[in-house]
């Protein structure tokens, strides 16, 4: 080895790894906008609500600047007026599991009819595909508050659904559909299914066929087919759009207040409750970081899973 390749060597790493650190360097101020756009529109309203929920309620909302625990403890307890023992804050409790039931419900709805949807959409000639697949995404084209009125006007008192049946004669009076949780899971129901049919559709359509041909040319039935073979192959869309329909769904805000009424309340109506005619910001800054941590409880679930699945494959 010649003295010239012994000095060629070492020079030509510094040379890489100077290239290497002027890249790194490049690429971090290429980020720099769309980091600090991050920090100041989520990072700095998420740590505001993080210290208005250690912090006093005002007489007339805000708040006050002296360092309190109570509205964390007011989450889920609560202090009797007469004798101010704690006790079990049963209204925020019973509008949590409201919350997290029909959250579960609507998913489960929208799996029931947007695997059925995704299938024939996948199942499609190719030229077709497009036209079910803009159908699916017209409802996006109109305001969610115009999608939940129409919703309103079909099971209302005088609405389509009770003058059908009424004309059908299977009913004398209406039937109360508004203001009730079936309101809310039907109307939650409409409005998130497309978020359930695109991710199943996504994995349908790479669905490999020859595999359910083979399941029946070895004698399984239709139901053995879709449940050791569809099913597992489509099982990472199923829990994309799970995800994408039970976020929005827990802290579903404008379907709730309008379907539901005011006696049936849904967490996002519970936090706006606390800010608006509550005037208690600690309050409604705690329970927001509760519903928060609930989504994050169902994103690492989903990571935690979709991790697993590549890692067996």
């Amino acid at each position: 080895m010649t003295d010239a390749s012994l000095h060629t060597g070492p020079a030509a790493g510094e040379l890489e790894r100077e290239a290497e650190q002027a890249d790194n360097r490049s690429r971090w101020m290429l980020s720099t906008p769309a980091i600090v756009i991050i920090c100041l529109a989520a990072a700095g309203p998420l740590m505001v609500m993080v210290l208005y929920s250690f912090l006093t309620p005002g007489d007339y909302g805000n708040v006050k600047w002296e360092f309190s625990t109570q509205a964390w403890v007011n989450t889920i307890l609560q202090r009797d007026i007469f004798d101010d023992t704690l006790m079990w804050a049963d209204a925020h409790l019973s509008i949590f599991w409201r919350s997290l039931s029909l959250s579960l419900i609507t998913t489960v709805l929208t799996f029931v009819f947007g695997l059925p949807t995704a299938w024939f959409i996948a199942t499609q000639p190719p030229g077709k595909k497009e036209f079910w697949l803009f159908l699916v995404t017209v409802p996006f084209w109109s305001n969610l508050l115009v999608r939940t009125i129409a919703i309103q006007e079909l099971i209302r008192a005088e609405g389509v659904i009770n003058n059908t049946l009424k004309f059908l004669r299977i009913i004398d009076e209406p039937i109360q559909m508004m203001f009730t949780d079936f309101a809310i899971a039907f109307g939650m129901t409409y409005v998130y299914l497309p978020l359930m049919v695109l991710p199943i559709y996504a994995a349908v359509d790479k669905l490999d066929f020859r595999l359910v041909e083979a399941a029946h040319d070895l004698y399984a039935t239709r139901w053995r087919t879709f449940w050791r073979v569809i099913l597992p192959l489509v099982k990472p869309g199923i829990i994309a759009g799970s995800i994408l329909v039970f976020i929005p769904s827990l802290g579903a805000y404008v379907t709730p207040r309008v379907l539901g009424g005011g006696k049936n309340l849904m967490f996002g109506n519970l936090i706006e409750l606390q800010f608006g005619q509550g005037r208690n910001w600690p309050l409604g800054a705690a329970l927001s970081l509760m519903l928060m941590a609930a989504v994050m409880v169902a994103l690492i679930w989903y990571v935690r899973v979709t991790s697993r699945e590549r890692a067996d494959v």
